[in-house]
């Protein structure tokens, strides 16, 4: 059994990289059952819990294009556990990623959680949905709460995923993130305000101004 994830990708030139790096034996002996083929529990958790997340296409002339996806959190969903889906909302419509899939479906996701350092990589064939033909398809990828007009939906069905080890991504935090380390910090403030305007009000009674 292979690698799957870097088996897609380990081309000749990727090879011929990594034995002049020192690295092709590494990948030839260890890690060849890892196929993750298929989501779990944990990739699901991991996936629903994002607010965004970067998608690479590749355009007709050749070159790579990387666009970054976000929404509020679980606007991608999985919707099983070979396929993630989520509602193509009006940007700036310039349409790149949507001329070039379908051009070649093949799509890679990177999706990074920065407060605890993990990062997984998806490789995916992506297929494009009319949501005014599917009303089903249009309800799970709904988001009520959203004041976004959706186009279309995008599948994405899955290839290989894996994941990257935790070096050099920087921890980062959203405000929602930070609200309840912030919280104690904002209650307390509010105890010494209340408690300086009391002392104010009495050294006013007592004429003390000092």
């Amino acid at each position: 059994m292979g690698y799957g994830f870097l088996d897609r990708l380990a081309t000749p030139t990727v090879q011929a990289a990594q034995a002049a790096n020192g690295s092709r034996e590494l990948w030839l002996n260890s890690g060849r059952d890892r196929v993750f083929d298929r989501f779990t529990e944990n990739e699901t958790a991991f996936i629903e819990a994002r607010d965004s997340f970067y998608m690479a296409s590749t355009s007709e002339s050749g070159w790579p294009y990387v666009q970054h996806r976000g929404g509020p959190t679980g606007f991608l969903k999985v919707l099983d556990d070979k396929t993630l889906g989520f509602a193509d909302f009006r940007g700036n419509r310039q349409y790149i990623s949507l001329g070039n899939v379908t051009a070649d479906n093949r799509v890679a996701l990177i999706m990074v959680d920065y407060p605890h350092r993990a990062r997984l990589k998806i490789l995916a064939h992506a297929e494009i949905r009319d949501l005014s033909a599917d009303p089903a398809l249009a309800e799970r990828l709904s988001l009520p709460s959203y004041k976004a007009r959706p186009e279309r939906a995008f599948l994405l069905h899955l290839e290989n995923f894996d994941w990257n080890c935790p070096q050099h991504i920087t921890p980062r935090f959203t405000a929602a993130e930070l609200e309840p380390a912030l919280e104690p910090i904002r209650t307390r403030l509010a105890t010494l305000e209340a408690e300086n305007q009391e002392l104010r009000a009495k050294l006013a009674a007592r004429g003390d101004t000092k």
